[in-house]
């Protein structure tokens, strides 16, 4: 659906040259939300604008459903942006109209007819339930139903794809929420790709299929949510996501279990962690865990926790076999050395 290949952007001025991205290959599935995650500066804005041709790779190409977005080329830019939604930060409202007049807009500027437009608006203001604020203003509505305005706008076209460039960064955390519901319905009810960029893990962990995380223009990690939240690779994306061996608990805290036992960390997923598994290691293998830190956390309803744990124990055979029955049911562990 969306083939990004080898893209690099420079920005040069007077004194210097700039890449914002370096590099950078991806390929987004029909279908599926794929997020791009990093800090401020990591090159995502400029990556997710050169996918409509609001920037122009500086080496690199970008495909958009078989076709090579080609900005040089307006009038197939144009039709290929008519396949292309995109939602802003900033909403990007005209104050001055109404909620069904901004949706509308564009609409009529594509020279669709006022009957056809306004039909089309109402389909999807009623999808982002706002046809009953149709007649308020901007200035009326809180930052959700701002947003919602803008997704309805996108939306209105009938793009295959939607592009989101941190749509949810200025909302609080319940509007928030209740736009990540909003983009899963979208995807799942209308079959609409998504491509979003945010600096949230939240919005990653609540819509998204696969991440690919930037650093400095750089493609640091990419694959499957799950396997990067639970297993990353990369020490670049182990510091973002939050994840530390010692699972932030204090060292002085941690001293004094370094003089026997052994601390782990053990990972699960799915099932596993919503089961007392760690509670029957002691009547099963004599060991005694001692949960340290840690937590569970949620990837599009799938649940996966890491937890810190100190095992004391008689002999390594008790600790071994404590390790090998926590693996029968899926559950992983690294040793910790202090």
């Amino acid at each position: 659906m969306i083939e990004i290949k080898n893209v690099t952007k420079i920005y040069k001025d007077k004194e210097r040259e700039v890449k914002a991205v370096d590099d950078v290959s991806l390929n987004i599935k029909e279908g599926e939300i794929f997020g791009v995650i990093g800090y401020s500066g990591a090159g995502k804005s400029t990556l997710i604008r050169m996918i409509n041709g609001l920037e122009v790779p500086t080496t690199g190409e970008v495909i958009v459903d078989g076709e090579k977005i080609d900005p040089t080329d307006k009038k197939k830019l144009q039709r290929q942006r008519s396949r292309i939604g995109m939602i802003f930060q900033g909403y990007n409202l005209l104050k001055t109209a109404t909620v069904l007049e901004n949706v509308m807009l564009p609409l009529k500027l594509e020279g669709l007819e006022k009957e056809l437009a306004e039909q089309r608006s109402e389909k999807y203001l009623r999808i982002v339930d706002l046809w009953e604020q149709k007649d308020r203003y901007p200035a009326e509505l809180s930052g959700g139903q701002r947003q919602r305005v803008a997704i309805a706008r996108a939306l209105a076209h009938e793009p295959k794809i939607l592009l989101s460039d941190e749509a949810t960064s200025a909302l609080d955390p319940e509007t928030t929420e209740s736009i990540l519901k909003l983009l899963l319905k979208i995807n799942q009810e209308l079959h609409i790709t998504i491509f979003l960029i945010t600096h949230e893990l939240d919005v990653i962990q609540r819509v998204c299929d696969r991440v690919a995380v930037l650093a400095k223009g750089k493609l640091i990690e990419q694959g499957n949510v799950l396997d990067v939240f639970t297993n990353p690779e990369k020490e670049a994306t182990k510091k973002f996501i939050g994840i530390t061996d010692t699972m932030g608990v204090p060292l002085e805290i941690l001293k004094p279990y370094t003089t026997n036992g052994q601390l782990v960390v053990l990972k699960f997923i799915g099932q596993t962690a919503n089961e007392p598994i760690i509670a029957d290691l002691s009547a099963k293998y004599g060991v005694s865990p001692n949960i340290l830190g840690g937590g569970i956390g949620y990837l599009k309803k799938k649940a996966y926790g890491r937890l810190l744990v100190h095992f004391d124990f008689q002999s390594e055979k008790e600790f071994d076999d404590a390790m090998a029955g926590l693996r029968t049911q899926d559950i992983y562990y690294e040793r910790v050395e202090i």
